[in-house]
């Protein structure tokens, strides 16, 4: 497009194509700086390190206490095969469902945390009397951990499928509220002072002081959330589920199917990764003054 078409473009239109190719120009600026960071090469090697490790100990080695565990090349090649021999690869249509059912129940779950937990976390740190209500309930009941609440849960709701959803959103809900929180409780208080002596009004300062202040905490407590989901998750497919990656680390057990086990812990973990990793990428699309500010070094 020529400089004189772009002079016939609306501004808004304008703005829009320059916010985006500055997203654009700190994404890659990131990406290039991350390029040229040993980060990548060690974290590659820590990868190979990890599985020389895994293969020396049991198949070479053998350790006493590695000798039971099935090996690297057992794993890979179960996992890898088009006929497996205890019944699950990347070739067989119930491991998708596995992942997916996962996937499903976690999206549920960690979407229940945020929108309950978001909300009661900035209260929590912005009103006083409204700590001095809610919060101590809610420390008392934060330590019981999610397995103490299988029982509660099976009797409370019907079916398989709601127990296991309720148990996962307990830990996520938790990690996502305090961690609001805090953030609130971090923002300086000469902000709120300040907008006070402008003319703001109390919600003007909730939405544009203490919501945008928060937002880091927020999105770190999200990140905290969904992996801890994932912890709950797992407990709670090996207690009451049918499908599922915790319910076939927990059946692969229970048939002596060792290398399932592997793979389902596996996949597991790059399952979790991606969706932390997506929670990452939303925090940063949302807080691209602070994405801006890192990417270059906290340079203005």
């Amino acid at each position: 497009m020529s400089e004189t078409d772009l002079t016939k473009l609306p501004i808004n239109t304008l703005l829009d194509r320059s916010d985006q190719m500055s997203s654009t120009a700190v994404a890659m600026h990131r990406l290039s700086l991350w390029l040229a960071s040993p980060r990548p090469y060690l974290m590659m090697i820590g990868f190979g390190l990890f599985l020389g490790f895994w293969y020396l100990s049991v198949e070479v080695w053998k350790l006493p206490r590695f000798a039971e565990m099935p090996g690297l090349t057992t794993v890979v090649s179960e996992w890898l095969s088009k006929n497996p021999i205890y019944g699950l690869s990347i070739f067989v249509d119930e491991y998708y469902l596995h992942i997916w059912v996962s996937i499903r129940r976690i999206a549920i779950a960690f979407f229940l945390a945020t929108a309950i937990g978001v909300p009661l976390g900035l209260f929590l740190g912005w009103s006083k009397r409204f700590k001095q209500f809610v919060f101590p309930v809610f420390e008392l009941l934060r330590p019981i951990p999610p397995l103490a609440w299988v029982p509660l849960a099976i009797v409370m709701f019907h079916g398989s499928e709601t127990p296991v959803i309720f148990l996962t959103f307990l830990a996520s809900f938790y990690a996502t509220a305090l961690n609001t929180m805090l953030g609130v409780q971090s923002i300086d208080i000469s902000y709120v002072r300040a907008a006070s002596c402008l003319g703001a009004k109390r919600w003007q300062i909730f939405r544009h002081i203490i919501v945008p202040g928060a937002l880091p905490f927020i999105f770190t407590g999200l990140q905290i959330s969904v992996g801890v989901a994932w912890f709950s998750l797992v407990a709670g497919e090996m207690v009451s589920g049918q499908y599922g990656l915790g319910y076939v680390i927990n059946t692969s057990y229970t048939m002596v199917r060792y290398p399932t086990i592997i793979i389902g812990m596996v996949t597991l973990g790059i399952v979790g990764y991606v969706t932390s990793a997506m929670v990452r990428v939303l925090g940063d699309y949302m807080m691209q003054w602070r994405t801006r500010e890192l990417a270059l070094g906290g340079e203005r």
